[in-house]
């Protein structure tokens, strides 16, 4: 689990969506990249690798749901501050 600091707090604010407007981006989407959209909400940022333990779904299925969420921008993402080497990924709702 990760935990959550006033920068990734702030990043995750950047671009705030309306709920009807998150809710509507949402709703086309396959369940894989739902899934991952309501892992996100409950614990955030967190890596592929965190998201997939999390979710019970294949990294594949990770990743493909993670570009499906960003092509609607709905999931930002940024290097980890804990290593630079792995990207996290946060809601923009």
């Amino acid at each position: 689990m990760s935990t959550s600091t006033a920068e990734d707090r702030t990043a995750a604010a950047e671009e705030t969506l309306s709920e009807d407007e998150y809710r509507d981006r949402l709703r086309d989407l396959p369940p894989s990249a739902k899934l991952v959209a309501k892992v996100l909400e409950t614990d955030s940022p967190l890596s592929q690798g965190q998201l997939a333990e999390e979710s019970l779904l294949p990294d594949r299925t990770v990743r493909y749901a993670l570009n499906r969420l960003e092509d609607v921008g709905l999931v930002g993402s940024r290097y980890s501050f804990r290593d630079a080497r792995k990207q996290v990924y946060f809601l923009k709702h």
